[in-house]
């Protein structure tokens, strides 16, 4: 039990740690992100929207004030890291790698969250 916490902290203090870099960039360094993005192929008002979305999913998961609002914060992170994921890989442009990084991250933090939960 007391592993399976352990991961699940370790594991998503780094995720909401990528997410908030990305977040940042986001907000901080719109131009660069904006050429990334239409790169990738997808249009560029959807960079502060998607910026406060993370940050909103960052405290759905911190909080623990609902279980059902967790679970689409979840959902909404493994939607954002494939897509992320699949679209650098589409483009070939090297980038895949944080998302695979985060993509990996989700997993650990999503099972092991969901095995304490079954143990409580």
């Amino acid at each position: 039990m007391k592993k399976y916490k352990i991961a699940y902290w370790i594991s998503t203090g780094l995720m909401t740690a990528i997410m908030l870099m990305s977040a940042g960039m986001y907000i901080f360094n719109h131009a660069q992100v904006s050429k990334a993005f239409l790169n990738l192929g997808y249009p560029v008002y959807i960079i502060y929207p998607l910026a406060i979305a993370k940050l909103f999913g960052l405290v759905a998961i911190w909080s623990n004030k609902s279980k059902a609002i967790k679970e689409w914060a979840y959902a909404g992170f493994f939607f954002d890291f494939v897509l992320a994921f699949s679209a650098h890989m589409m483009v070939d442009d090297g980038g895949f790698g944080t998302a695979a990084i985060a993509l990996t991250l989700f997993v650990v933090s999503y099972s092991t969250w969901k095995k304490t939960e079954a143990k409580s």
